[in-house]
């Protein structure tokens, strides 16, 4: 299936979860996740599968002074 991560279009087994699609693009905790503009609370990334066509962003905090 389609999807958007981070503005990127790829493509993913439709049987993936939100964790492992997350996952298989190498992003590291800690990372906040929105499933068409809704945060996904972490608790439920590995239940959360997205539909075709869906965009993901992927969020990580940065550090500055």
């Amino acid at each position: 299936m389609n999807l958007t991560y981070n503005g990127e279009a790829i493509c993913v087994d439709s049987e993936q979860s939100l964790q492992q699609i997350i996952v298989s693009k190498g992003a590291q905790p800690p990372f906040a996740v929105a499933l068409n503009g809704q945060f996904v609370p972490a608790g439920q990334l590995s239940d959360t599968k997205p539909n075709s066509g869906d965009s993901i962003e992927v969020l990580s905090p940065i550090q500055g002074g």
